[in-house]
């Protein structure tokens, strides 16, 4: 393990401590101008951005831009085609397509970014603590980590909801079960590495506290790499969550989601195979600017590959 002085970000925080006696906290790398810059100049990222800020307003706008109520029903205008009053068409029920799409991304999308926040935000102080400590308490946290994930994750998704039911919390409480622990072993693996480097030495010289040294020494060390992981896990999130709705294990009826939407489409599909498709396809977009964003933020905040 290289130990150059400039090997890391808070480096020169070390440097400045020989010169003047106190530690000075550097920021986080991929908050540097310079990196938001790159990521903004990065095609990729930038393309991915877009579609998930696009997305992301209609799903927060979706009260206001809604033409009809999303779960209100006209059995006498069922399987309507697109119209100046229904845009996309009307459902079996006769909802409006186009308001349950837009209400639909408000469950879908936000809930899969809310919950992938939340398990990195789990896995990311377990991770710390896991790494830093060090010791039994590593030991202990990394054989629960190992049980976990002896279970593939989606399985381990079907067993909770299987034991609490299906339902919209229920399923959430089943990926944040399922999802801290990749995180945790990301962050425990940089931590191992970045506790050794003279900048984190010489904070212990300086007599600073533990918390202090993980959460502002350490963590911004570990945030590129995590920032990274958590784009490619919230589309993979955003997939699941809508395969498990499809399967009726998620969001219930009359509640607007994309993955049931699926599934409430698929007995008329070759009457109106619409109703499958346009849901089908904002998952498929909203995925893919995940994973576009994602390998941007890598291409730009990976040393090796600029």
């Amino acid at each position: 393990m290289s130990e150059r002085v400039d090997a890391t970000p808070a480096t020169s925080a070390a440097t400045a401590s020989a010169a003047g006696g106190e530690l000075q906290d550097a920021p986080p790398a991929a908050l540097r101008p310079s990196l938001l810059r790159q990521l903004l100049g990065d095609r990729t990222a930038l393309l991915g951005l877009l579609i998930l800020v696009v997305l992301g307003l209609l799903a927060l706008l979706a009260p206001w831009l809604s033409p009809h109520d999303p779960i209100a029903q006209d059995v006498l205008n069922r399987f309507a085609p697109p119209s100046a009053a229904h845009p996309l068409g009307t459902d079996h029920l006769g909802r409006d397509e186009l308001s349950r799409l837009l209400h639909g991304g408000r469950t879908s999308l936000l809930t899969a970014v809310a919950l992938g926040t939340a398990i990195l935000l789990i896995g990311t102080a377990v991770g710390l603590v896991s790494g830093f400590a060090g010791g039994k308490v590593d030991g202990l946290i990394m054989r629960v980590i190992d049980v976990l994930l002896a279970f593939p994750n989606f399985l381990l998704v079907l067993v909770v909801v299987g034991a609490l039911g299906p339902g919209m919390v229920n399923l959430a409480v089943a990926f944040l079960v399922a999802g801290w622990v990749g995180y945790a072993r990301v962050v425990r693996g940089l931590v191992l590495v970045a506790r050794h480097q003279p900048y984190v030495e010489a904070a212990h010289a300086l007599g600073f506290g533990s918390g202090r040294i993980a959460i502002r020494h350490l963590l911004p060390n570990v945030y590129a790499p995590v920032m990274v992981l958590w784009t490619l896990r919230t589309g993979q999130l955003l997939l699941a969550f809508a395969a498990l709705s499809f399967l009726g294990l998620g969001v219930q009826p009359p509640t607007a989601e994309w993955g049931a939407m699926l599934n409430e489409a698929r007995e008329a599909f070759v009457r109106a195979p619409q109703l499958m498709i346009y849901p089908g396809i904002v998952i498929t977009v909203a995925a893919l600017g995940f994973n576009l964003l994602g390998d941007g933020l890598r291409d730009v905040l990976d040393p090796k590959l600029r």
